[in-house]
């Protein structure tokens, strides 16, 4: 599957042909993608535009989980990872990308009160995510969700964060978004944190199906990496989870 170019003809055609019920939504993904594209100036806007478009039809949905069931049980799976490599409830997390607190409402329990910054460049989804908070009774733990507008982080302290957490983001971006955040993401993690992404990993090609879903090369975001002064690693325990995407942990440089 990993070297697979879910871009190129060939496998779409193939793909069609074995998954003939998959072809309508595709459709219309590409119809809105064709949209989309005329109607906004950056990445941002069009993905922005993207989640505004699924939020409408359903919270779930929009961050990539069709049913509430998945939705709780990825949740639990980020969580429990992190917790896993030491996630403590004094750590102070950034969640990059944190949609409806899908694993959010789990890290917001388990922190101390004022612990958990939460940012997207949904409002939409933000939205929800204030639902999520009372359905589950974590207002008392004042997380903190503030829509920005890219991911330069200037207005967050620096060294702040001991954990830096984004999942399913890098799968939506194209290189330039990576690019923004490495080049700010090591001001804000403090001595010692680490920030973990999701990406989707391919061995062959890169490549983009629609402007929504990005494939890269583990060296290439490796190499990236080190040219803002950070440290990258797959995680290949990771590996062994029920998901599609794989991670890589990034450390600043001492």
């Amino acid at each position: 599957m990993a070297s697979k170019n879910r871009a190129s003809l060939t496998h779409k055609v193939r793909y069609a042909a074995r998954n003939p019920r998959r072809v309508p939504p595709y459709a219309r993904r590409l119809a809105r993608d064709a949209w989309l594209r005329m109607k906004t100036r950056d990445h941002v806007g069009y993905y922005r535009a993207v989640m505004r478009s699924d939020a409408s039809r359903t919270p779930f949905g929009a961050v990539g989980t069709p049913s509430e069931k998945r939705w709780l049980a990825l949740g639990e799976l980020q969580f429990d990872y992190l917790v896993k490599h030491g996630l403590k409830p004094g750590d102070r997390m950034l969640e990059i990308g944190c949609g409806n607190l899908r694993a959010g409402r789990l890290f917001i329990d388990h922190l101390d009160a004022g612990n958990y910054y939460g940012i997207d460049i949904s409002p939409d989804i933000l939205f929800a995510a204030e639902e999520t908070l009372v359905r589950y009774d974590l207002q008392e733990k004042v997380p903190h969700l503030t829509p920005v507008r890219d991911l330069q982080l200037e207005f967050l302290p620096a060294a702040h964060f001991n954990v830096v957490h984004a999942h399913s983001v890098f799968s939506h971006s194209p290189l330039h978004v990576i690019d923004e955040c490495f080049a700010h993401v090591g001001r804000v993690l403090a001595p010692g944190g680490f920030f973990d992404f999701t990406f989707n990993r391919t061995e062959g090609k890169e490549h983009q199906v629609l402007r929504e879903d990005f494939y890269y090369r583990t060296e290439t975001l490796v190499s990236l990496a080190a040219e803002h002064k950070l440290d990258a690693t797959f995680m290949e325990d990771w590996e062994a989870n029920d998901h599609k995407q794989s991670k890589i942990r990034v450390t600043a440089r001492t």
